[in-house]
């Protein structure tokens, strides 16, 4: 099926296999990132190594890789010593200072670079999204095996990146929430900083001339966002990340097959597919995440109204009943009386019915036994937090209906129990409508309503 596409192992498995561990590499160090809400370091450290590619070429006269990846590696450490260093000098929020470094230092190098034009070669193609697609044409010799250069690298950040997220966990997890705690602690918080820093730069680096800027920044922040979408434990955020950056490269370079011959080309930049595949995975589980994707929460949303318009039918019910024990609330007087929808309202009433907390009469409703129950603790509960804002909160009377209206349907057993103590026990809410005992089963007073 693959080699329907054009699909070939010795190439295009290299691609895809480099493209993983540049994701995932990026990825790892980048849940730190976005945790410290400075996503967009890796965008600034992949703008600034240009000074450093420069004068590597300027003191030793050549493009090979060591000089260029040592210079690129030092000026990505830079770039995080200045940033922080403003921050703190300036008084200005990260990324300020991160716009002010990396800004200044890629105009440097331009000009550093326009020195060279005629020695060096560097196009906007080469920066933006590397050469992937080259890469297995480049190898070394590896247990008589030959491996792309790209691939080997890549491979050894991996595992500096794997160690480092793995023993340091602990460290990291401390001083990325809370740094004070962690220096407290005996974790100094400076020194994580830096080392995360200094990582942030070799990998960039080291991603740079292969895969190109857009897909190392890329990986540095969708797969970890993507990741913190579904779960709010940093373990398991980490291992999602890998497998979200692990697809996107996968999904990337099928992608970059596929797609272009759909519309009559041969094909497209894989980096750049790869981004575009992280960026698409991204708003998929953005909608479908369990934790925070706007699906569940729009289902979340939906069951509370729905449960907030259950129990408000049953605390009005009770509170017609306190007034007259006989009182029957027909359909079209309930929706008016709590504004509700008639299709949401006529599903609530025939849910409460078959839950047996109302009966019907005729054309309207009363409450069962435990329906009276039911509004009883709701009532209650009203009624308590009315006086606790009256004594506790010091506020006036008219202002607290619609304020106690939102508090009940939050509070448990427990909580009324609270309440009932901090305010003495009172026997009526501060309108004068008599409290429901906390009981089992109970009948409403016939009193006015508040």
């Amino acid at each position: 099926m693959l080699e329907s596409i054009g699909w070939t192992w010795a190439l295009d498995g290299w691609i895809v296999l480099a493209g993983i561990l540049c994701a995932v590499s990026s990825s790892l160090l980048g849940n730190f990132l976005v945790l410290r809400r400075m996503s967009m370091l890796g965008d600034a450290i992949s703008h600034a190594i240009l000074p450093g590619l420069a004068a590597a070429f300027f003191l030793s006269g050549s493009r090979s890789s060591l000089p260029m990846f040592i210079g690129a590696v030092i000026v990505g450490i830079l770039t995080a010593l200045f940033t922080e260093w403003i921050r703190g000098v300036g008084k200005v929020d990260e990324g300020a200072s991160m716009g002010v470094v990396f800004t200044s230092l890629f105009a440097l190098g331009l000009i550093m670079i326009v020195q060279a034009a005629d020695h060096v070669d560097l196009d906007p193609g080469c920066v933006l999204y590397g050469a992937i697609e080259l890469s297995p044409l480049d190898t070394v010799e590896v247990g008589g095996t030959f491996v792309p250069r790209v691939v080997v690298m890549l491979g050894c950040v991996l595992v500096v990146n794997l160690a480092f997220v793995v023993l340091l966990f602990k460290e990291l997890k401390i001083s990325s929430f809370d740094p004070a705690l962690s220096t407290a602690s005996g974790i100094h918080a400076g020194v994580m900083h830096y080392l995360l820093m200094t990582l942030v730069a070799v990998t960039a680096v080291a991603s740079f001339e292969s895969v190109g800027n857009i897909l190392v920044v890329a990986m540095f922040v969708v797969p970890p966002a993507a990741a913190c979408l579904c779960t709010d434990r940093l373990g398991v955020t980490i291992l999602l990340s890998a497998v979200f950056a692990t697809l996107s490269a996968i999904f990337g370079h099928l992608g970059a097959l596929i797609v272009p011959a759909m519309f009559g080309y041969r094909s497209t930049t894989t980096a750049g597919m790869m981004a575009v595949a992280a960026g698409l995975l991204f708003l998929i589980v953005a909608l479908v995440a369990p934790r925070h994707g706007l699906l569940a929460r729009l289902i979340r949303r939906r069951l509370l109204s729905w449960q907030i318009l259950n129990e408000d039918v049953i605390a009005l019910l009770y509170r017609l009943e306190e007034r007259d024990h006989s009182a029957i609330a027909d359909r079209a007087m309930i929706a008016d009386l709590l504004m509700a929808s008639p299709p949401a309202l006529l599903l609530v009433l025939v849910s409460l019915e078959r839950r047996g907390l109302l009966v019907r009469e005729g054309d309207g409703y009363r409450l069962t036994t435990e329906g009276r129950r039911r509004g009883g603790e709701l009532v209650r509960t009203h009624r308590l937090w009315e006086n606790y804002l009256v004594q506790e909160a010091l506020l006036p009377a008219e202002r607290i209906h619609d304020k106690a209206e939102r508090l009940e349907h939050f509070t448990d057993a427990a909580m009324r129990v609270q309440l009932d103590r901090v305010t003495d026990a009172p026997q009526t809410d501060p309108h004068g409508s008599p409290i429901p005992p906390e009981s089992t089963d109970h009948e409403p007073d016939s009193s006015s309503h508040d």
